[in-house]
């Protein structure tokens, strides 16, 4: 198949696309890195925010667009998949959706869907915008419920969920959010991870002293609950300075991140969420453990009965402080965790079975037998 995908999410299209093209497809991949996080790509989307920078970039687009024809699948990041307003976006969808034979739509990450379910149905019992039935007041909460609700992104949004041939699901969360709308029409498949280890490479021995690591985003750490993280690893810090040692980074390109986080032991990461996600997994692969969601439905959605790899906390301080204090005080539960966590990500998220899923997908969508 020759596939486009198109936009970029925590290198999740990039990791697709070499699962894919070990599968024997043809795949281009076109987005703006993720920003700062300068994810890998065949096309570059990537928008200078200058003084003509906005008329430039659309000038660029308008000249990509044949590129972006002929395709038997376009997969969409996002219905913001590109750095330009969602009135600009309706065009190119249709342009898309006229010379490319399906397109597929990601459930990946911030979009209408997930915006209103958590701030007005709340399937789940806590989330980015909710804990039970209290909604959150942050900033970037409140700013992204202005961004999506009553907007052209909503009509976006809501547009494309109609119009598209399937909608992919990459966490538990965002399949409950859109089967709450179209059931029929979502598929829940794992965010893909080049598996870098294997259970047999992780030492028996415990550490001497916990390596604990947290990436910080500036701009989303209310949001994401990192600033929580962070003051609880201070605290359990603070009281076992020679047990634990705490890593701090902020806002770095992937690359740099990665290297970073090499050689931790843990690593603290989305304190709302009830699945770990595309950091956090890359960690896993590696033999780190994941302090963050770890909630018994991510557990039946992959049909894994036997691993408990992800030390799961509650949104709150204090559950953060006392798994960090138990993970510290009890070293000897480390390389167990680290093991599971390996074979987790082999079970479930390894690139090249999740391009299988892939696979199977769009050969349904377009009419092949698989």
């Amino acid at each position: 198949m020759k596939i486009l995908l198109l936009g970029e999410y925590s290198n999740v299209h990039a990791t697709l696309a070499e699962g894919l093209r070990a599968r024997g497809h043809a795949v281009t991949v076109a987005s703006n890195g993720d920003f700062w996080k300068d994810y890998p790509r065949d096309i570059d989307l990537v928008r200078k925010y200058t003084k003509w920078g906005g008329v430039a970039f659309m000038l660029k687009l308008y000249a990509l667009l044949p590129r972006f024809r002929g395709y038997d699948i376009v997969q969409l990041i996002n219905p913001m998949f590109l750095e330009i307003k969602a009135e600009r976006i309706f065009p190119i969808y249709r342009y898309l959706r006229r010379h490319n034979r399906k397109v597929v739509l990601g459930a990946f990450g911030m979009d209408w869907y997930w915006v209103h379910a958590c701030n007005h149905e709340k399937p789940l019992r806590y989330s980015d915008f909710n804990i039970g039935d209290a909604l959150r007041y942050n900033a970037d909460a409140v700013k992204e419920r202005k961004d999506w609700l009553g907007t052209p992104k909503e009509r976006l949004n809501r547009m494309m969920a109609v119009d598209c041939d399937a909608i992919v699901a990459g966490l538990y969360e965002y399949k409950v959010c859109y089967d709450l709308h179209h059931p029929d029409k979502t598929t829940f498949i794992p965010f893909p991870i080049v598996a870098a280890k294997r259970p047999e490479d992780i030492p028996p021995d415990p550490p001497r002293r916990v390596r604990v690591f947290i990436g910080i985003n500036r701009d989303r750490s209310e949001y994401k609950g990192t600033d929580i993280m962070l003051r609880a690893a201070l605290e359990v810090q603070q009281r076992h300075p020679r047990e634990m040692e705490l890593v701090k980074v902020e806002s770095l390109p992937f690359a740099v991140y990665r290297k970073r986080m090499l050689g931790s032991d843990a690593i603290l990461d989305q304190l709302y969420s009830y699945t770990p996600s595309m950091n956090p997994l890359q960690a896993m692969s590696e033999g780190i453990i994941c302090v963050g969601g770890g909630e018994e439905e991510n557990y039946d959605i992959l049909h894994e009965s036997e691993l408990r790899p992800v030390i799961n906390v509650l949104p709150s301080f204090e559950s953060v402080a006392g798994e960090l204090e138990r993970l510290v005080s009890h070293p000897e539960r480390i390389p167990l965790l680290k093991r599971q966590s390996v074979e987790y990500i082999r079970r479930h998220h390894d690139h090249l079975k999740v391009a299988a899923r892939y696979e199977a997908l769009y050969e349904g969508l377009l009419g092949r037998k698989g």
